[in-house]
């Protein structure tokens, strides 16, 4: 089960995305930044292999 939305996102946890394009697709945060405008990016890496960018607000930490 999904825990709430945390700022304490960290390389390697398990997450989930809640919503934006990737909405429903799952796996593991790598490559955290701080984009120019100030907003968290987060590349996901799913167990297939295929990565994805996606907003640190549009994800969850699943444990």
């Amino acid at each position: 089960m999904p825990t709430p939305k945390t700022p304490q996102l960290k390389d390697g946890d398990h997450c989930v995305v809640t919503a934006g394009t990737h909405k429903g697709k799952s796996g593991i945060a790598r490559d955290l930044k701080i984009s120019k405008t100030g907003h968290l990016t987060i590349t996901v890496v799913q167990a297939n292999g295929v990565r994805f960018k996606t907003l640190g607000r549009n994800v969850v930490i699943s444990s």
